[in-house]
């Protein structure tokens, strides 16, 4: 019809390609959709959704476009010009479509792991290029992922060809002359859409929130705009007039010696039931240890029977929680005593916040040790842990035993070889010892011929929060890892004066409502929930805590143990101090939630827009009054945002003296 109108090839072309690309960023918007639509949302409230979705997605078919028409203003550079040109523009278009489809199918990846569009926080494993990518080989069918992917860019840029012939079909012999003022016209359109707005002010990845709810917001914003947009977002910032403003609050809710003075520095002296005997420490930072996937929890699978049973008989934390979903922040959160609360950058890739005190160096006269099966290059483990005075560091490259996948060698056999050098040691020592193999690919050695695998069905396994049963084996696998480990310390004389601290580094998203109150899944709890054990028979009495704890809590505790002073500079605390009080956990994500877990709510606020929740801890809202609630919320709401401008602020100001 455009051609009656004597307008130019190229226009009617690019108007062609125009809704080309509009079907498919709307068939990517409509796929995700069906796909992770939550129960309680209709197709009819999305509407919105994917009306806002199509200027975003026109604005980045306009960037597109726009070369298409820039240089076409010469004509000898318009893809009607020669069969040339026309080869030239559609590989463009093909090139720039593999590109779209990429981060489509990344975006795809992250909401079916996180739950939330793909975003700038990505780059934490694009800095690791080789082992993010061996991991995916190694996980998922990537051969024939990547020949579909090619599949369908050839068929698009067959679709780009048909396109620019029907034109061409359309318009031969109709004495269509060149004219500057069509691509004049056409590039203040294009440049519009790039606007994306008729104000003053383009549209930006803010306007998603306009809807106050995450997933109306996650389905209006495409994976281009919403990765390029927090980009700028992945440098630290801190505001210390908040931190220092937020300070009396902190202390008051810290017991901090002066609510004056604003420093988080405290020398603490001994507990009057600390260990004279300088115990050994060994802290296993356990991967992807969910809560309610294991044995502690109820689970009827149990597929954590040894490490329930050590729970029985040690010091254990049924409610603790990590600060964010992520091994190197679980790392940095331990090592640091501080929420690792940058959003879309972990802290142990940021240069300007890795030197961090630690009370690891507090333990005078101690060997410390780091085991880790694989690099610890990745995430820059080791950028973080070099905090640690005369650390010795072992790991691949200086084991016996052989890789069995990306992440190194098998967790029996990190244990194993750190048991060897345990059984030698004369004089205490600390080791921190970080296991991989509960983690995609989901490898089991088949050298451990003693461990055998099970077969559950499907609807079982997702009953109890299992997405596979490559999963639950390799979950059932780290059980057995454990009960190796201690049963070889078991038969050595340094297990008698060896405190075994066991955590996990952060938990996984599933529905957990056959165990826990709905909060648990509906706000992801599920994500940071986690076991933590303080286990030496010879040593403490058992206890079974239900207050809430956190991640941060771990180091003041073991320290807390030991019959000597040490310095505390950030947020952590001693759990077992009897004078301890306020029981909470802070925990954040890259979805811009922050919020606040107590023994009995969980606080939650969006720092991209106002909302604010609270949601009890136990089962059934009637418990808790209106004006119960009200005033929970009023009162985390305040220590919420203290905490959180107080992590970012630790972050770069927690340096080592």
């Amino acid at each position: 019809m455009l051609s009656r109108f004597k307008i130019p090839k190229t226009i009617l072309w690019v108007t062609n390609l125009l809704v080309i690309f509009l079907l498919i960023f709307t068939l990517f918007r409509l796929a995700t959709f069906l796909a992770f639509r939550p129960k309680n949302i209709s197709a009819g409230e999305v509407i919105p959704s994917f009306l806002l979705g199509i200027r975003y997605d026109m604005r980045w078919i306009a960037f597109i476009l726009l070369p298409v028409i820039l240089f076409s203003m010469s004509p000898r550079l318009s893809p009607f010009f020669s069969a040339r040109n026309k080869k030239w523009w559609t590989w463009y278009l093909a090139i720039i479509t593999f590109i779209v489809f990429f981060f489509f199918a990344a975006g795809f990846g992250s909401f079916s792991y996180n739950q939330t569009p793909l975003d700038a926080g990505a780059m934490n494993f694009v800095e690791d290029p080789g082992i993010s990518l061996k991991m995916m080989f190694q996980t998922y069918p990537m051969v024939w992922m990547i020949l579909g992917l090619i599949v369908a860019v050839i068929f698009f840029r067959w679709m780009y060809h048909r396109s620019h012939w029907q034109v061409i079909n359309k318009t031969d012999g109709k004495g269509i002359p060149y004219r500057r003022k069509f691509f004049v016209i056409t590039t203040f359109i294009l440049l519009l859409f790039a606007w994306g707005s008729l104000s003053p002010r383009p549209l930006t990845r803010n306007d998603s929130f306009r809807f106050r709810n995450a997933f109306k917001s996650y389905l209006a914003i495409n994976p281009l705009q919403n990765f390029f947009a927090t980009l700028k977002l992945r440098k630290p910032e801190f505001n210390e007039q908040k931190a220092r403003a937020a300070f009396p609050l902190m202390a008051d809710w810290m017991q901090l010696p002066d609510p004056t003075n604003f420093s988080y520095r405290r020398e603490i002296g001994p507990r009057s039931n600390s260990l004279e005997s300088r115990p050994n420490i060994i802290l296993v930072q356990c991967e992807s240890f969910s809560m309610y996937k294991s044995t502690m929890s109820g689970n009827s699978l149990n597929p954590t029977p040894y490490f329930d049973s050590l729970c029985k008989n040690g010091i254990f934390f049924e409610r603790c929680f990590t600060p964010h979903f992520s091994t190197a922040r679980g790392l940095f959160a331990i090592l640091t005593g501080i929420p690792d609360a940058q959003l879309f950058k972990f802290s142990s890739r940021n240069p300007d916040a890795l030197e961090q005190h630690t009370i690891i160096n507090n333990l005078e006269d101690y060997e410390k040790h780091y085991f880790l099966g694989g690099s610890p290059e990745f995430n820059n483990y080791e950028g973080i842990l070099k905090n640690i005075g005369g650390l010795q560091m072992h790991t691949e490259g200086s084991f016996k035993s052989p890789k069995i996948n990306v992440w190194g060698i098998s967790d029996h056999d990190l244990f194993r070889e750190a048991n060897d050098l345990f059984s030698r040691k004369t004089k205490p020592f600390f080791a921190y010892i970080q296991t991989s193999d509960n983690h995609r690919p989901y490898t089991i050695p088949e050298s451990d011929t003693d461990f055998e695998k099970v077969f559950v069905e499907d609807a079982e396994l997702k009953k109890n929060g299992f997405e596979s049963l490559k999963e639950y084996n390799c979950f059932r696998y780290s059980d057995y890892c454990f009960r190796k480990f201690i049963e070889a310390a078991q038969k050595e004389t340094y297990f008698h004066n060896t405190i075994f601290v066991f955590v996990g580094d952060h938990g996984v998203a599933g529905n957990a409502e056959f165990l826990y109150p709905s909060v648990w899944t509906n706000q992801r709890l599920t994500d940071e929930h986690v076991p933590l054990l303080f286990f030496a028979p010879d040593l403490l009495q058992p206890q079974k805590r239900t207050e809430v704890v956190s991640q941060i809590d771990i180091l003041p505790t073991i320290a807390g143990m030991l019959h000597q002073s040490y310095l505390n500079t950030t947020l952590g605390r001693d759990l077992l101090d009897p004078a301890k009080k306020n029981n909470y956990a802070f925990i954040t994500n890259t979805a811009g939630g922050i919020g606040m877990v107590t023994d009995e709510f969980y606080f939650t606020r969006n720092i991209n827009f106002p909302d604010e929740q609270i949601h009890p801890m136990v089962r059934g809202e009637s418990r808790f009054s209106k004006q119960q609630q009200d005033s929970a919320r009023q009162r985390l709401s305040r220590f919420t945002n203290s905490f959180y401008e107080t992590a970012k602020y630790l972050l770069m100001n927690n340096k080592k003296n």
